[in-house]
């Protein structure tokens, strides 16, 4: 038999599991809007759970239960979030007046449960959760059947879930065109898999905090399969502008059957589910007129929470994020293919290292075959400098770390190499590797060239603006987190508010007499126009003999980057 101390933790373990694994399951989700990430929702539903469940003092299955199915309620997000309770309610009416449950106890509960959120979903579409959990339902009765044991019949609840998650692709042709299996349906099985861990094996899932928040990118780094696979993802015609939410507090003297709420908001929109129990009504629809579904939800009771979001708004913008990921992913494809190693052939080559489209660019232009992404915070590995160096066509490859802690690293490739020569030019800063790129000569030899550079490198002085990691403190100066900073050749001098103001300044204290060339290269977080403003002010502060030049270089970390010769 489940008594209810077991039944508790095995809620515990549950929603453990989909918090652990809720990146995965968000990968899955398909569909932009309206509700958010179905992993989010449905683990943030487990957690009002599971801290209840964490503090409730009930013994039998029945109040704990209870418990647990009104605090999914509560705190549950999104449709994902709304159907998982609802399961979780219709159990709890079956395990009503239970001290402990069998296996057919809990099939009977389960029976309720998804009747419930059939129910509640105004034309139920198969597929999805709903037919997870029926599927699991019509295994774990012809299971009790056989073997009335409570552990046999979950353990078969489980395991169908599964074999109907693998089947959900056949039934919603959009999953199938994306290459994914239903986001919620997958979170059902996580739950259940983690209170099986707990019931048959005797082992609770640990709530894995490095794991639940280490989610996979879904902002376009090129390696997330969510964006490879989901081109079917902003094919979802959106009929309704607003996903309305709401919590209504349940007055005792309303006797009016919510059931009715239901019945009107279906006339109003579509998405409606309305769930209830003895404290509170959720209700959740999408229309354009949130405010009758507001007023009509006053009839009920108070209003306890409203949320009103704009889902044709999120798609736009999910459809712009889709669309910048998918041309990353193409780009680092093409990266990729280009750092194939090559033989080599008589001839010179480069290799450097930057980030930002604008740096890129000028490398590029300046005659590198490959750029190595990185720099400061982004560190590339010797492999990554490796595979650059043998996708280079030369018998000679010219390697600019362009950072003092790519150095090292870079120095390991040299060994590394058997059928070509590999130089490391040893610059520190991206000035120093542009500079270095400029002073290298066709007519001389490679050990000249090697002197040029090293030599033109060492004499640029580079300055950088980016902000403060963290609280610190130079000598008598005291920085706080996010203050803007300026180095000198690495050497912190000046602290500011605003980054156009702390170039200018950086600059004048940087620019000697006999300082004949300044570039002025701004990153991310400046706009052109801020660009503009700080060359001016440069160039109105300097000797007219020096000559001031602006690069869009497109770097993060460092708001502005000098260069001064």
């Amino acid at each position: 038999m489940i008594n209810g101390s077991s039944y508790k933790n095995a809620i515990i373990s549950g929603a453990n599991n989909i918090i652990n694994q809720k990146a995965e399951i968000n990968a899955l989700n398909i569909f932009p809007v309206p509700d958010g990430d179905t992993g989010t929702n449905m683990s943030m539903t487990m957690e009002s759970a599971r801290k209840t469940m964490e503090e409730t003092n009930a013994q039998s299955i029945a109040d704990v239960s209870k418990a647990a199915a009104s605090a999914m309620l509560k705190g549950a997000r999104g449709n994902s979030g709304v159907i998982l309770s609802l399961l979780f309610r219709g159990i709890s009416k079956g395990l009503a007046g239970k001290d402990e449950a069998d296996g057919k106890i809990f099939v009977d509960a389960l029976k309720i449960g998804v009747d419930t959120a059939y129910g509640a979903v105004m034309n139920p579409t198969e597929g999805t959760i709903l037919t997870v959990a029926r599927m699991a339902y019509e295994a774990g009765r012809a299971a009790c059947e056989e073997d009335n044991d409570p552990i046999i019949v979950l353990s078969a609840i489980a395991s169908a879930a599964h074999e109907a998650l693998d089947k959900t692709p056949e039934m919603l042709p959009v999953l199938k065109k994306a290459g994914v299996v239903d986001a919620g349906g997958k979170g059902l099985c996580v739950i259940f898999d983690g209170m099986v861990s707990l019931l048959r094996d005797g082992v609770m899932v640990d709530f894995d905090e490095e794991e639940a928040a280490a989610a996979p990118s879904l902002r376009g780094d090129g390696r997330d399969e969510f964006f490879v696979n989901a081109a079917a993802q902003f094919d979802t015609v959106i009929n309704f502008t607003y996903c309305t939410e709401l919590i209504i507090g349940r007055d005792p003297e309303i006797t009016k059957n919510p059931s009715a709420l239901r019945s009107y908001l279906e006339t109003i929109g579509d998405c409606v589910v309305v769930a209830e129990d003895d404290d509170i009504i959720k209700v959740h629809v999408h229309t354009e007129n949130p405010g009758k579904a507001l007023q009509e939800g006053l009839k009920f009771g108070q209003l306890l929470a409203v949320k009103v979001e704009n889902m044709k708004e999120q798609h736009r913008k999910a459809a712009e994020e889709y669309q910048k990921a998918v041309e990353q992913s193409e780009e680092e494809q093409r990266r990729k293919e280009a750092l194939k190693p090559v033989a080599a052939v008589p001839g010179t080559g480069f290799v450097a290292v930057a980030s930002g489209d604008g740096l890129e660019t000028v490398f590029r232009d300046l005659g590198c075959q490959h750029i190595v992404n990185g720099g400061q915070s982004m560190n590339p590995s010797t492999e990554d400098l490796l595979e650059a160096v043998m996708a280079t066509p030369a018998s000679t490859v010219f390697l600019l770390p362009n950072n003092k802690n790519i150095l090292l690293a870079a120095e390991q490739v040299v060994p590394l190499v058997t059928d070509r020569t590999v130089i490391i030019i040893p610059t520190r800063t991206v000035p120093q590797g542009l500079v270095a790129m400029l002073s290298y000569s066709e007519d001389a030899t490679d050990e000249l060239n090697t002197e040029y550079m090293t030599t033109a490198a060492k004499n640029v002085s580079t300055g950088s603006i980016t902000y403060a990691a963290r609280d610190s403190e130079f000598g008598s100066t005291k920085i706080k987190e996010g203050e803007i900073i300026g180095l000198n050749n690495g050497k912190l001098t000046l602290k500011d508010k605003d980054p156009v103001h702390a170039v200018v300044k950086l600059a004048k204290e940087m620019i000697k007499r006999d300082s004949t060339y300044v570039t002025v290269i701004y990153g991310n977080g400046i706009s052109e126009s801020q660009a503009n403003t700080a060359l001016e002010s440069i160039k109105s502060r300097t000797n007219s003999n020096i000559e001031v030049s602006l690069i869009n270089g497109g770097q993060p970390v460092y708001y502005f980057i000098l260069s001064i010769e």
